[in-house]
């Protein structure tokens, strides 16, 4: 027995033995031909390092207006670019680089394992890519030799790239060559095109907080462009940046704060190349570099065809510049007008600001891109959220003083009407023409938050996100949202319930013309088409309007024969004032205020300091076209002899008319014969009957809460009080 386990132990180690020298093997061999591999990379399947300085470097992408006939930017290659020579290249830009992209540039051997580590670390963490390991020689071999596609193949091979230049060139000229190659934004590639195009200076004398400023960029030029809307963000990096060579010791703590408290923001040249709708071509650039990439859309030859339609846009700068000009007088220094076709999504023209290069209204800052809060123009997606429920225009609603309970301060909610007044039982047709408060924030109370944001968000708008920031007020305009998605939202009621996502561009083409992007009009269903017709019915119908806005507001253009749609907003405080409006083809919205949030004056409405701009757009760009009206939609009717019956969650309603003289009551037909003066009218409104065909003869849809709602009986009363009846009148 002990033999036998002696000769089983022996076998075992025998056979282990075995699988270990078979393993041991095998890793050999691995090792060997991952060696050979890398070998082979090396010496024959990559181009020598010396050929870096024999390549191509880039081609110049030209941005076009929609016919193509018109140049709105170029982005140029190695034809803005100055080739320098060490001695000219200032140590301050150096440093900052080596900051702002590869701490370790001077230790390591072309590529990073450490960097690789930690930003595999973070992106790991965040589940997306939010860093790269890339050491500055392995981004100058990639744009030496490699193509932009993200693949691991790619990576192995800038790595091997990385590892021939450092061995054929030294640190210096390495970062050299970088720094000549690196696009900053604007046209600029090469620091010293960059230096003289931000601060007018040569490379060789950029001060710390200059070079800081500039090694900001290249991460991304479009984004963190000094001349489009990200100021903050770029501010945010440089002064990382300055902090980050500070850490590496690359300059004493002295020279990093006085660089910290330089405003480099005020060297910054105006922007002088020609550019034309600055706030669009950035907005496109943005969208492309998201994209594709930075140095994909600046260096490749692209030819982009926009959807701007370059004579509108002429128009729509006229009308800002002149309409923000007028508005001063009302507390108003700035304006913004995005105009959107409904039937294929393009975007006609944009003009952000009333002047781009005018930093004391931030004029580089695109407003129609920017949340602001809409205030009334906020109100068409819950009216039509409650058509959706079933409500109709012709449904009645009590306009009267109502306590909604504690908002989110603790304090009763009690909204008022811009007017001040109280307007009665009306049907919402002319509640939301009218523009009335009450009746709006009652209309949000039945139908929900939640399901009027996820109406706003199907119809296009893009914020209002954190929904429990909202209350009831956010049909006062209490959330803020972008005029490029009101004017793309709104452009789905002129639709007739189709939506298509506003496009920037048309199609891009590369430099050996194969497209690359080509528009692709997909329309999506987002609402029924009878609702939309509703708010189209209502927003077009001067009369119901005109009790609040008179009968010839800048909303109509009735007097040049043109048919509109339009709603008007402004915020508490008159910080905002909105108008969006359009016709079955073009949608266009309106904002006008201050950058900076300060209050206009008190009666800066959104009618006369936003749609004054709407309507001389309108009528300049309607002018050659033909009248649009808009389709009726269908009405719910009962018998002839009965007043209409409306479907809907609404509760049908009748009226008990009582008569009393002296206190006393008395039969209607004494009423009639009896004096007017001394006979007391009493209207009461109780819930209609049942019958098998759901109707009763005098009886009217009214918008109510359920009988179980805490609400209901506050409603009820207001409807059945003598005062609230006379309002209407």
């Amino acid at each position: 027995m002990e033999k036998r386990s002696r000769k089983k132990t022996k076998n075992a180690f025998f056979y282990g033995k075995q699988i270990f020298l078979g393993l041991f093997d095998a890793g050999l061999l691995i090792c060997f031909l991952t060696v050979c591999a890398g070998l082979w990379l090396y010496y024959s399947a990559t181009p020598a390092a010396s050929q870096i300085a024999n390549r191509k470097i880039a081609e110049t992408s030209t941005v076009y207006d929609s016919s193509g006939e018109h140049v709105l930017y170029e982005l140029h290659g190695e034809e803005n670019r100055k080739i320098i020579s060490h001695k000219e290249i200032a140590d301050s830009i150096r440093v900052a680089t080596i900051a702002a992209e590869d701490g370790n540039f001077y230790q390591h051997i072309g590529i990073d394992p450490l960097a690789i580590v930690r930003a595999l670390k973070v992106n790991l963490e965040n589940n997306k890519i939010m860093q790269g390991g890339s050491t500055i020689t392995q981004q100058l071999a990639r744009n030496a030799f490699l193509t932009r596609e993200r693949t691991m193949h790619r990576k192995i091979l800038e790595a091997v790239f990385a590892l021939k230049i450092e061995r054929h060139y030294t640190k210096d000229e390495i970062l050299d060559q970088y720094l000549n190659e690196v696009p900053y934004g604007a046209n600029a590639y090469g620091v010293e095109t960059a230096s003289e195009t931000y601060f007018g200076k040569k490379a060789v004398d950029l001060t710390l907080d200059e070079a800081a400023f500039l090694a900001a960029l290249p991460k991304a030029p479009s984004y963190y462009s000094p001349y489009g809307g990200n100021s903050k963000a770029l501010v945010q990096r440089q002064q990382a940046i300055l902090k980050r060579i500070a850490e590496l010791k690359l300059a004493s703590e002295t020279e990093v704060q006085m660089a910290l408290n330089e405003k480099t923001f005020a060297k910054v040249k105006p922007l002088n190349q020609p550019i034309e709708a600055p706030h669009f071509v950035f907005f496109v650039l943005g969208k492309l570099e998201q994209e594709y990439g930075k140095e994909f859309i600046e260096t490749e030859g692209l030819k982009i065809y926009t959807s701007l339609n370059y004579d509108m846009q002429k128009i729509a700068e006229d009308v800002v510049t002149r309409g923000a000009q007028k508005n001063i007088a009302r507390g108003a220094t700035n304006a913004a007008l995005v105009a959107v076709n409904p039937k294929d999504g393009n975007i006609l023209a944009m003009v952000g600001s009333k002047d781009f290069y005018d930093e004391s209204i931030d004029g580089q800052v695109n407003v129609t891109v920017s949340p602001r809060q809409p205030g009334s123009a906020f109100k068409p997606f819950v009216y039509a959220t409650a058509f959706i429920k079933g409500y109709q225009p012709e449904t009645k609603i009590l306009d009267a003083r109502t306590n909604f309970g504690p908002d989110g301060s603790g304090r009763p909610y009690i909204p008022r009407n811009y007017d001040g007044k109280f307007h009665g039982l009306l049907p919402m047709r002319s509640t939301l023409a009218m523009s009335l408060n009450v009746p709006a924030v009652k209309t949000l109370y039945l139908v929900g938050i939640d399901s009027a944001i996820d109406l706003a968000h199907k119809m296009g708008i893009t914020t209002l996100n954190d929904r429990k920031r909202y209350g009831l007020s956010l049909v006062l305009g209490g959330g803020e949202v972008k005029l490029l998605d009101m004017a793309s939202a709104f452009s789905v009621f002129a639709n007739e319930g189709l939506r298509v996502p506003y496009q920037p561009i048309i199609k891009m083409v590369d430099s050996r013309g194969n497209v690359l992007f080509q528009e692709n009009i997909s329309p999506e269903r987002v609402l029924d088409v009878q609702v939309a017709r509703k708010i189209n019915s209502i927003l077009s119908d001067n009369k119901a309007r005109t009790p609040i806005f008179g009968a010839r507001s800048p909303l109509t253009l009735e007097s040049v024969g043109k048919t509109v749609a339009a709603k008007t907003g402004t915020t508490s405080e008159f910080r905002d004032a909105w108008t969006v409006g359009y016709t079955p083809s073009i949608a266009v919205g309106v904002w006008a205020g201050n950058s900076d949030n300060h209050p206009m004056k008190a009666g800066a409405d959104g009618v006369f300091v936003a749609a004054p701009i709407w309507n001389d757009f309108m009528q300049q760009v309607l002018a050659s076209k033909p009248n649009e009206t808009f389709i009726a939609y269908d009405t719910y009717k009962g018998d002839d002899k009965k007043d209409v019956q409306l479907a809907g969650a609404s509760t049908n309603m009748i009226a008990k008319v009582t008569y009393y003289r002296n206190g006393k009551k008395i039969s209607e037909e004494k009423a009639s014969k009896a004096d007017p003066k001394k006979v007391e009218k009493r209207v009461e409104y109780v819930p209609a009957p049942e019958t098998s065909k759901g109707q009763v003869a005098g009886a009217m849809s009214i918008a109510m809460p359920n009988a179980n709602d805490p609400l209901y009986k506050q409603w009820a009363g207001q409807l059945n009080n003598p005062d609230n009846q006379k309002l209407e009148n």
